[in-house]
Parts: C-alpha cells; sequence; structure tokens
C-alpha cells in the first residue's frame, strides 16, 4: 500500500510538472532554479521534456491506480531515474548550483520512483 501511495504522489508531481512545462513553458523556464543556467530557452526542447514527464507521471499513477500496473510504471521510472542519473553526475562533476535541491527534488524522487515501480512478490506475472 505504502508504494501505491507514493507511485500516486510521485505521479502527480510528474504529471503537474510536466503540465506546467507545455502549458507555460517559459514560465517554467524562468522559475524552475538551474534551468536558465543550461542556455537560452528552447520551446520545443522544454515541451520535448513536458510530455516525457507527463507520460512519466501517468505510468506511476497507472501503479497506483492499479498494483498489476507495474510494467508501466518501471518505464515511467526508467525516464525518471536516467533524468536523475544525469543530474548525478554534473552533481559528481561540479557542475551543480543547487546540490539540496538536486538530491532532494530531482535524484531522490528518481530513486523512489524506480522502487515503487518495481512489482511486489507474486506480482511479476500479474
Amino acid at each position: 500500500m505504502v508504494k501505491r501511495w507514493i507511485a500516486g504522489l510521485l505521479g502527480a508531481m510528474a504529471i503537474g510538472n510536466g503540465l506546467f512545462m507545455l502549458i507555460a513553458g517559459q514560465q517554467w523556464y524562468l522559475t524552475t532554479p538551474g534551468a536558465s543556467d543550461t542556455g537560452p530557452y528552447n520551446f520545443h526542447f522544454v515541451a520535448d521534456i513536458g510530455v516525457a514527464f507527463l507520460v512519466s507521471g501517468a505510468g506511476l499513477a497507472a501503479r497506483a491506480w492499479r498494483p498489476r500496473y507495474w510494467p508501466a510504471a518501471l518505464t515511467a521510472a526508467g525516464f525518471l531515474f536516467g533524468h536523475g542519473l544525469i543530474h548525478v553526475a554534473g552533481l559528481l562533476g561540479g557542475h551543480a548550483h543547487y546540490v539540496i535541491l538536486e538530491w532532494v527534488g530531482i535524484v531522490a524522487p528518481a530513486a523512489l520512483a524506480l522502487w515503487v515501480a518495481l512489482p511486489e512478490k507474486g506480482q511479476r506475472h500479474a
């Protein structure tokens, strides 16, 4: 039950972030710490990543709704975990200006997403 609640929370957060990126991409870019450090605003790039967050959130929400949908959540967690690994590489390489925010707001949720997506014993063939 804990995994379902966490999957739902992470799914809602990812969906919210994705919608923010799609609906108000430039505002997202200006208000998200570190985003504007990466170069000039690019509508297409922000919208593409927004879709990735939206779809990832939907996969985690599916897991929260029905535990047997863990394969959707695992796919969703793949994006979030990969995104987290990119931030870990930046942190370890000294390219981060928001160290605590990145660990707490990106890396930890990515690791949690992977954990909640993994099936419980007996769910592997569900």
